[in-house]
């Protein structure tokens, strides 16, 4: 009989597969369901202070005193802090599986305030949902990196949680990049966050939003680094996330170096049973191949282990397309 057991943030998942940060862990009830379906662990709905900031507004567009203005701004973000942190007590009551939070904030205070606040609520562990987009000119790309280090620095100090963080991968020295979060306590990261991606729309001339779920093809954008970066930075946690579609998937991110997987877009696009589904294909696999744990595969092709790490390096095409015309 084989065992999906695994560490993750120095927490103990009965399998890797983890149900990402969104509407679907929102739910005490599919939470429950989740976890009777093989998750080893969920990532809450993430709270957003820009989310936060937007409903306030919507109630103080029409008042004149700016004592009510910042009473009912207040109130707003008290009100879905409170909700925030209620689903976290009543998520940790319904399950066994380990609970983590995800916040998103723009505002080096706010993250500090809520991550104190969650660790009290009960949290297993906090997901830091974090994308600074690089758009200034003459900004240089260490200062956007050290907007990272900063708030990771100042969140650690206030808080004992395990610490991940959810992130992008245009960063120009990756392994470098989640080398310095390691050296500043951060446990494991995500790679990759989805971000908001603006789209054009031709007909009637303006910005659109472009689709927000992933395509199995997506997981070239994130097997790669896996891979490269379990390889160098080997005491980190690495959540694959972005593309994973199937158990052939898992498999290929845990072989790459993965400590777990994050499961969202094919949850939507096929149903939340549909993790059963990867469950059971991740362990058949293991049976076939003779596998008894994840460890004994885990990293075995990743960055350092392949004889020719070159492999991940590659970025052109000419030994495959070379002879087409």
């Amino acid at each position: 009989m084989v065992s999906l057991e695994t560490d993750y943030l120095g927490l103990k998942l009965k399998s890797p597969l983890i149900v990402s940060s969104s509407g679907l862990t929102s739910s005490v009830d599919n939470i429950r369901k989740f976890e009777d379906l093989g998750a080893g662990a969920v990532v809450l709905k993430s709270l957003f202070e820009e989310q936060i900031q937007f409903e306030a507004g919507k109630f103080v567009e029409d008042v004149l005193y700016p004592e009510a203005h910042d009473y009912i701004t207040g109130y707003a973000k008290n009100n879905a802090l409170d909700e925030y942190l209620k689903l976290i007590e009543e998520a940790k009551r319904a399950v066994k599986i380990p609970v983590m939070a995800s916040i998103n904030c723009m505002t080096v205070s706010e993250w500090v305030s809520f991550a104190r606040d969650i660790e009290s609520a009960g949290a297993d562990a906090l997901e830091l949902n974090i994308f600074f987009v690089a758009s200034h000119k003459e900004q240089s790309a260490e200062k956007y990196e050290n907007l990272y280090n900063e708030l990771v620095v100042k969140i650690k100090r206030v808080t004992s949680l395990p610490l991940s963080l959810k992130i992008g991968y245009h960063f120009t020295n990756l392994p470098g990049f989640v080398n310095n979060l390691y050296v500043r306590g951060v446990q494991g990261v995500v790679l990759f966050n989805r971000f908001y991606e603006p789209d054009i729309d031709i007909e009637h001339l303006k910005l659109t939003s472009a689709g927000v779920f992933s395509s199995p093809a997506d997981i070239r954008q994130s097997l790669r680094w896996v891979g490269i970066v379990s390889g160098q930075v080997e005491k980190i946690d690495i959540a694959a996330s972005t593309g994973i579609h199937d158990g052939n998937a898992v498999i290929k991110q845990i072989l790459a170096g993965a400590k777990a997987v994050q499961l969202c877009s094919v949850l939507y696009k096929k149903g939340n049973d549909q993790l059963k589904v990867i469950f059971d294909e991740l362990e058949n696999w293991m049976n076939r191949k003779g596998y008894k744990s994840l460890s004994e595969f885990r990293g075995i092709l990743n960055y350092n282990k392949i004889p020719d790490p070159s492999l991940y390096e590659r970025s052109q095409f000419m030994k495959y397309f070379s002879s087409y015309h």
